[in-house]
């Protein structure tokens, strides 16, 4: 029924169909009107007040720029940007910008020389995992640890005891069909 006759005998499109081809059109018109906005118009590079500092920090530090990659799974920020940060930090607080870049620039490689200079050696392994043995074999005997787990216990038991007296006299039966006639456990 796309089509009705009007009232010289000519056929008209359907009121719906004629709605959705106006829509279409201006949906049209408006998507073109975007297209042509967005080619005449330039996209503003996003700046920083850090962005200065960034560049100064890799024109002295070139073998940093590797860091500066955006890491997905990284929580910490890439040395030039904390570098940056400690530079704007310390021009707020009245310092001059060249004594700033310097101080920033010792407190970056205090903090090269104690990433690098402290490996994960095996000494440092094993006296984590000395520690851990300690605290494992605490649980067994520290009186402290013993008493609340005897009261775990015991609340576990008071409730597997509740629960078998709200049920009425299903028991602890377990798996599926749960004791009931009929059910597996039958």
């Amino acid at each position: 029924m796309g089509l009705r006759g009007c009232a010289n005998g000519a056929k008209a499109p359907d009121r719906m169909a004629m709605f959705f081809a106006l829509k279409l059109i201006a949906e049209e018109e408006v998507f073109v009107r975007n297209l042509l906005l967005c080619r005449t118009c330039e996209v503003k590079q996003i700046v920083m007040p850090e962005d200065v500092y960034v560049k100064k920090f890799f024109k002295k530090h070139p073998d940093s720029l590797y860091h500066d990659a955006v890491k997905i799974s990284s929580f910490d920020p890439p040395p030039a940007r904390v570098f940056a940060w400690r530079v704007l930090e310390l021009r707020e607080h009245g310092v001059s910008e060249e004594e700033a870049m310097a101080l920033a620039d010792v407190y970056f490689t205090l903090a090269r020389e104690k990433a690098t200079s402290k490996p994960c050696t095996e000494s440092a392994i094993k006296e984590i995992q000395a520690e851990e043995k300690n605290m494992f074999a605490d649980r067994f005997f520290n009186p402290k640890i013993l008493e609340i787990v005897q009261q775990m216990k015991e609340e576990k038991a008071a409730r597997m005891r509740d629960r078998g007296d709200a049920g009425g006299s299903r028991g602890n039966t377990g798996g599926f069909g749960g004791g009931r006639p009929g059910g597996r456990g039958s």
